[in-house]
């Protein structure tokens, strides 16, 4: 089976669950740290398993332009190529293209638009979206879709809903079509090397079970939300994304946007919110009835310096913690805050080590995993 989803305890719309994919369960609600190009930035694969990331996202856009979806594929699918043995999710690719802005040119077809790398043009449809996922070769995939910028009239948001349902249908008859076309994986530590001459006795097929998700859209329009949702479902995909939010709208439009959605798709399959947000934010939007979240928040705040703690947002660059013996986090167990203070973390940043983004994102990571668990935790302790 390519994806089961079984809930075990829900509070009010909350709910705990499993869900079961080819490369291993997860426990929902989960957030998903973001490996962009297959990496979680500063973070090595090891480190993430420690932490219990039990399923990342990888970014269809970036790997299609470098190393390149067909490199990936010959080198045995996405898992090999990272040595990740968990479920990964790949998005569609759409967003990154349609926020090119003026490298881009949109029609009914697909999207024309020139590398941010080289210039180099391209083109993306939604039939070559999912041949790149397939060749990925995720657990999840999802389907092409138009994100509807912020602010739009209700006019772009019609017709942009209007493409993203047609996009969705041919993703998915493509997608069904061609999902048998997966990478192929030598056969353990005894089988040629990656660079030899392979021969059908020499390898194995990867499981062809990568399910496809639709994504709902319609801009802030609770009526255009609710015509996407239903038409979305009665294509029978195996979960359902909401998508076009954190993209500039107020927080409180993000939450009726998502309040209006949910109870339109099925409960019984999961449910994903795209691109959400601060520890705060996920944890709502889990007690609302979200499954599955992804960011890019923990790492990049990392990066620049930010770490978020039980006490709120720390700004690791300010001078009150060049003598801080503290950990970042008295409440947090991670291993960063475990061993190291905040001068330290400090020091590193304005020293510009390249250590300063490994040990943030370590427990900016961290945080919002334990984020998500205190939830699951929270779900389960609410029933009888």
């Amino acid at each position: 089976m390519s994806l089961s989803f079984q809930i075990h305890q829900t509070r009010g719309a909350a709910r705990r669950a499993t869900l079961s994919l080819p490369h291993g369960a997860v426990e929902t609600p989960v957030f998903m740290p973001v490996g962009t190009q297959a990496t979680v930035k500063a973070v090595p694969q090891q480190i993430l398993e420690d932490l219990d990331v039990q399923i990342l996202l990888g970014n269809t856009y970036h790997l299609y332009l470098r190393p390149g979806h067909e490199t990936i594929r010959r080198l045995g699918g996405l898992h090999r190529f990272m040595s990740w043995t968990r479920p990964i999710l790949t998005d569609s690719g759409g967003f990154q293209v349609f926020s090119l802005s003026d490298l881009r040119k949109v029609t009914d077809d697909g999207v024309s638009f020139r590398s941010h790398i080289d210039g180099s043009s391209h083109f993306f449809s939604p039939e070559h979206s999912m041949d790149v996922q397939i060749a990925l070769g995720s657990d999840i995939a999802m389907a092409f879709d138009e994100c509807t910028e912020y602010p739009a009239d209700y006019a772009r948001a019609r017709a942009s809903l209007d493409r993203t349902l047609r996009w969705a249908a041919r993703s998915k008859a493509h997608h069904d079509a061609h999902r048998h076309e997966v990478p192929w994986k030598n056969q353990g530590p005894g089988s040629r090397d990656r660079g030899s001459e392979e021969t059908p006795g020499d390898r194995e097929l990867i499981s062809d079970n990568q399910s496809l998700f639709g994504i709902v859209q319609g801009g802030m329009f609770p009526d255009l939300r609710r015509e996407s949702a239903e038409r979305l479902v009665e294509m029978d995909f195996p979960g359902y994304a909401i998508g076009g939010l954190s993209v500039g709208e107020p927080r409180e439009l993000t939450c009726e946007m998502i309040a209006a959605t949910l109870p339109l798709l099925p409960a019984e399959k999961p449910r994903y919110v795209m691109g959400v947000g601060y520890p705060d934010e996920i944890a709502e939007y889990a007690r609302m009835g979200v499954d599955m979240m992804d960011c890019v928040l923990p790492t990049r705040a990392a990066r620049h310096g930010l770490l978020f703690t039980s006490e709120g947002r720390l700004n690791i660059r300010n001078r009150q913690y060049a003598e801080d013996q503290n950990p970042p986090d008295p409440a947090c167990g991670c291993p960063v805050c475990r061993r190291y203070t905040r001068a330290y973390l400090r020091h590193l940043f304005v020293a510009q080590e390249s250590l300063s983004a490994v040990l943030n994102t370590i427990h900016n990571l961290a945080f919002y995993l334990a984020t998500m668990q205190k939830v699951r935790e929270e779900i389960s302790a609410g029933c009888p």
